[in-house]
């Protein structure tokens, strides 16, 4: 067995939550280790949505360009008739984006090419996932956890100060927390397949037998591939054949149809639906994020959407804590996210019946846009504050320029790991400085001004007002000029560091 190795994050699982955590805490300098105990990336394309509020935090970690590039947006779906005939359909509201919503339609991208792009951000920032490496017993106390990885080299053991399970819905690091995952059986088995195949064009996503679930197939072209992507019900029980020919002879009974031929299967799995989610989100030193917490049917596109943002939210505050903010800032991960998962299950299951009716539509509600954190004891609000942005929610983009002319974006200003303060029209220095805070100012005679009104808009902010935006992209505090009070118990939850 090697020696103790001492490591300030230990995260266990090298899916999109590990690698949305390792990101992040790889640009703010933080020591981490991130093990994976599949010896290879995973090959399949289970969540394939990237949301729209997704493609805001990729922004910010700098890949949304990559991610675009990699994969598509989603084909219209073509529903046949017994007859051969055909009607298509959007599978959601295809919205313009606007100045304060860039991003409003989702993305296909194969989770295989979307956890890709992600590893080379991280091999950029100095780091990368241990492949064949799997955690195997772990205790903790007061000061630290220590655990036991096993790989082909052997055993070793690591002290670190926070251990994350990112290790999926079958979750070692819940299993040995003792985190109850209750929840319910949804009925319904499922394959899923990415497979070679021929007689379908790649300009349709197309439905067979859509609401009977004893013949219903879906076919999907997995953008920036070549693949389609195979799902159908079968039954609750019983061994299941992903062969080639066996996905061929259950296309052409339930289709009627002998012109689609299966080439070959690049990856399956059959799965039964559930919607989980864990008691607790933290024990001690320990987290639990993505399908560790939370597991639901893939209806909607929310899994993997969810998971990442659970690493989001996560991120910024271990980075806090680990660089000396109070240690209670941890226990806002799951007073924020945990309700999100809950909405979130119960958002997915709704539109599961619904598919299994033939009547599924993705409305805004899938975008995750309007995900906030109103109720959290981070958010500090004016008295009598009304309107449409209050602490909490999401931090509204805006198209500003600069006094020297140039184009800018409220989305630059956030990118990177610091917290952003904005005066609107403000005059004086509100704070004298903290490390790891910008400052802007926006309005006549300012750094920034707000030729169109956008910002004006987007924040409902009153003259002289300032508005603090967390280092997740959500609204901390707004205040009034010259009320510095709760910008100083925003300051001393998150540790920054300065003089007021």
């Amino acid at each position: 067995m090697k020696a103790d190795t001492v490591i300030e994050v230990l995260i266990c699982g090298a899916g999109a939550a590990g690698l949305t955590l390792a990101i992040d805490l790889a640009r703010r300098g933080v020591a981490f280790r991130l093990v994976e105990k599949r010896n290879q990336p995973f090959a399949g394309s289970r969540g394939k949505g990237i949301q729209p509020r997704t493609q805001e935090v990729f922004e910010d970690l700098g890949i949304i360009d990559r991610i675009v590039a990699a994969g598509g947006i989603y084909p219209r779906m073509r529903a046949y008739r017994d007859d051969g005939t055909f009607v298509e359909k959007d599978m959601g509201e295809r919205a313009d984006p606007t100045p304060a919503e860039p991003y409003q339609i989702a993305l296909m991208v194969p989770q295989f090419l979307t956890e890709k792009v992600m590893r080379e951000r991280l091999s950029e920032l100095g780091h990368h996932v241990e492949f064949g490496l799997e955690l195997v017993a772990f205790e903790q106390d007061e000061e630290c956890v220590t655990a036991r990885l096993a790989g082909q080299s052997g055993e070793e053991v690591v002290r670190c100060r926070y251990l994350i399970g990112a290790d999926g819905g079958r979750s070692f690091v819940r299993g040995s927390l003792g985190v109850d995952f209750p929840g319910k059986t949804l009925g319904v088995r499922a394959l899923v397949a990415d497979v070679s195949l021929t007689g379908l064009d790649r300009q349709a996503w197309h439905q067979f037998n859509s609401g009977d679930m004893q013949r219903m197939v879906s076919i999907c072209p997995l953008a920036g591939t070549d693949l389609f992507q195979i799902q159908a019900p079968i039954p609750p029980e019983g061994e299941v054949d992903r062969s080639a020919q066996a996905l061929q002879q259950m296309i052409t009974e339930r289709t009627g149809r002998s012109d689609i031929q299966v080439q070959s299967v690049s990856w399956a799995s059959a799965y039964s639906t559930n919607a989980r989610l864990a008691e607790r989100y933290r024990i001690g030193r320990a987290f639990l994020v993505g399908d560790a917490a939370h597991i639901h049917p893939p209806t909607g596109g929310q899994g993997l959407n969810t998971s990442v943002q659970d690493a989001y939210n996560l991120g910024w505050k271990l980075a806090a804590v680990l660089g000396g903010a109070p240690n209670r800032l941890l226990d806002s991960y799951e007073e924020e996210r945990r309700p999100v998962a809950e909405a979130m299950l119960g958002l997915t299951t709704d539109l599961l019946e619904a598919a299994k009716r033939g009547g599924m539509q993705r409305g805004r509600e899938v975008r995750q846009l309007d995900i906030g954190y109103r109720g959290s004891s981070l958010a500090f609000n004016p008295p009598g504050r009304h309107g449409n942005l209050l602490a909490g929610d999401r931090a509204p983009d805006a198209p500003v320029r600069g006094a020297a002319g140039s184009a800018r974006r409220l989305f630059d200003l956030f990118t990177g790991p610091h917290w952003t303060l904005i005066g609107y029209e403000a005059a004086g220095d509100v704070v004298k400085g903290h490390e790891g805070l910008h400052i802007h100012r926006i309005g006549g005679g300012c750094e920034l001004e707000d030729e169109d009104g956008h910002f004006r808009d987007a924040y409902g902010l009153a003259l002289g007002e300032w508005v603090l935006i967390r280092p997740d992209g959500y609204v901390a505090a707004i205040v009034a000029a010259g009320d510095t009070a709760k910008l100083r118990c925003s300051f001393e939850e998150a540790g920054l560091n300065g003089p007021l």
